[in-house]
């Protein structure tokens, strides 16, 4: 599709949907970035909705700083999938046990375990750094010291909205059929507490006092607060990273179980809440990805859809206007209390048919309807990446 300009800001922001399309609050929130004196340009995502401070679907490059509002409050949230040897024939009609199974390895929503994960009792995991990464707990913002024994009890768990653990089948293309593993998580609750607290410092430094928006405030490369946050920062992203690996660990472990001459691929994993140190036309940049995956050329990501819609694997083309950047699911049409007025359980029960799933109310604001159309999302970006295969889920896991 290619990108269109948004008319009246200072540094370029490109914008791969329809920018009158955008929701007012959105679009200002996208000019009062790009009006930043730090900001070297921005890429729009098509799944582009209003966020705080920076909206959900932005990629942000920045000259000697960043923005923690430009990267939310789930530092390091993202996607993992695996493909498996199984075919959709393979599966049994009811999946209601294999969904009660998944539920019974991995907590959701509020819950967390009552022993933090042994790595050394999870096939399949990969044992290395665990140590040292838990020792590095102690470096934090001594603010979250006390949330240490919490953290180590979150670790391998999904969490509530967004968040999901799916099975999925292939279609079309020459795998028509076959059986994928998916989960969507972040850093929990640590990474939110580390974020919101480097959000207040942001906002209390001087050279933040007069931007159009208080929640977009920076911290400046060389000064210590940018040290403190890039610490915990990179810190968060890993603990995100790992939790994804528990989890899909738990969930192959789950399905072998059930289905003991299960293989398993190389799985696939990218955040799309996060900061990376990039280059572009020669100047070195930070980019943030809120809402945006990495789509550099030959790079493997996820694109969500909903919980009855379904996702795409795809490979990114390296497209350099967007800062080697994709969309990181569907995106949001309506807030989850607009969702909440505007659909039933009644409505959740037709739009979810043939995937087993929780059907209730109080998953109604996860509705598919209350998302954008993920197949106008992907076709909005065919410059940024291409699609490798597209998946169906039969079984969705939310808490």
């Amino acid at each position: 599709m290619g990108y269109t300009p948004l008319a009246g800001t200072r540094a370029p922001v490109r914008v791969w949907t329809d920018p009158y399309g955008i929701e007012p609050q959105a679009a200002q929130q996208l000019r009062n970035i790009g009006a930043l004196p730090w900001v070297q340009g921005v890429a729009v995502m098509p799944d582009v909705h209003f966020g705080k401070g920076a909206t959900v679907g932005s990629v942000i490059a920045m000259r000697q700083a960043v923005s923690p509002a430009a990267v939310g409050v789930d530092i390091g949230c993202g996607m993992s999938a695996v493909r498996t040897s199984l075919t959709a024939a393979d599966l049994p009609d009811d999946l209601v046990p294999l969904r009660s199974a998944i539920e019974a390895a991995i907590p959701v929503g509020f819950a967390k375990r009552n022993d933090p994960v042994d790595p050394r009792r999870v096939r399949g995991l990969e044992q290395a750094g665990w140590d040292a990464f838990w020792r590095r707990f102690g470096e934090l913002d001594r603010k979250v010291a006390q949330l240490e024994h919490r953290a180590q009890q979150q670790m391998g768990t999904l969490g509530g909205g967004n968040h999901f653990i799916e099975v999925c089948v292939e279609q079309g293309g020459p795998d028509d059929g076959q059986v994928w593993l998916m989960l969507h998580s972040g850093s929990r609750n640590i990474g939110k507490e580390l974020a919101e607290r480097h959000m207040a410092v942001a906002r209390g430094l001087p050279h933040n006092a007069h931007l159009p928006d208080r929640d977009l405030a920076v911290f400046l490369t060389g000064t210590p607060e940018m040290d403190a946050f890039r610490r915990d920062l990179f810190w968060a992203q890993e603990y995100a990273r790992r939790n994804r690996e528990v989890m899909l660990a738990l969930l192959c472990g789950v399905v072998r179980d059930q289905f003991p001459h299960v293989t398993y691929g190389e799985p696939i994993s990218s955040h799309h809440n996060y900061v990376a140190e990039e280059t572009y036309d020669g100047v070195d940049v930070l980019v943030t990805r809120k809402g945006a995956i990495r789509a550099g050329r030959g790079d493997l990501g996820i694109i969500p859809g909903s919980m009855g819609t379904g996702s795409y694997i795809v490979r990114g083309k390296g497209n350099p206007d967007a800062y080697c950047s994709a969309s990181h699911g569907a995106g949001r049409r309506m807030s989850r209390g607009q969702a909440k007025r505007t659909y039933s359980t009644a409505d959740l029960v037709r739009q979810t048919a043939g995937v087993e799933c929780r059907k209730d109310a109080g998953v109604v604001d996860e509705i598919p309807g209350a998302y954008k159309d993920i197949t106008k999302v992907m076709a909005q970006q065919d410059d940024l990446v291409e699609v490798v295969a597209q998946l169906k889920q039969v079984v969705c896991v939310k808490g």
